[in-house]
Order: structure tokens, then C-alpha cells, then sequence
């Protein structure tokens, strides 16, 4: 029996699972004409902007890698003692820190 619970055989349980889940919730699944009023924007009763919705992905990528620095530097410095080495990887780490946020 504890063979089902390994890797290979649990994902294929899980496929099965999700397959059958997924066929009946489409046989249940209401349907309804195709209308101009399904495919347009509706916010409150205001007309949708055109134009772009997001900034784009450089922003986010700068926040993300300024948090990865600082995280994995902590984790580091955490683990570790106070050594010299330690003092040096905290004023590399304040020096990539500061150069990332100015750009």
C-alpha cells in the first residue's frame, strides 16, 4: 500500500482526479448565447481606459532582485559569526543594495 503514496504514482491519482473534477464541472457549466456585452469591459458602469495596464516588468524585477539581496545577505550574515570576512560581505552587500536602488 505505501507504494501509492510515491511521486509517480500520486501524480498520475492526481491527473485522474482533476480530469474527472474538470469533466463534470464543464457538464454542469452554464452556457448562454455569445453577446457583444460578454467580451467588453465593465467597471461600475464606467468606460474602460485604453491604454497600457502595466508599467512592464523592469520595476518589479528591481524590487524582487533588491529583496533577494537583502534576504540572502541576512540569511549569510545570520548563519554566520561576526568575522572580518562577514564585515567585508556586509559593506558589499550595503554597496549592491545602494546600487541597485539608484539604478
Amino acid at each position: 500500500m505505501p507504494y501509492i503514496l510515491s511521486p509517480p504514482i500520486a501524480l498520475v491519482i492526481y491527473a485522474l482526479l482533476v480530469g474527472i473534477m474538470l469533466a463534470a464541472a464543464w457538464k454542469v457549466a452554464a452556457r448562454g448565447p455569445a453577446t457583444k456585452f460578454k467580451t467588453r469591459t465593465y467597471s461600475g458602469g464606467e468606460k474602460a481606459e485604453v491604454g497600457v495596464a502595466a508599467p512592464g516588468y523592469k520595476p518589479f524585477f528591481m524590487v524582487a532582485f533588491f529583496f533577494a539581496i537583502l534576504h540572502l545577505g541576512v540569511l549569510i550574515v545570520g548563519t554566520g559569526g561576526f568575522t572580518v570576512v562577514t564585515g567585508v560581505y556586509i559593506l558589499g552587500l550595503i554597496f549592491s543594495l545602494v546600487a541597485l536602488a539608484l539604478g
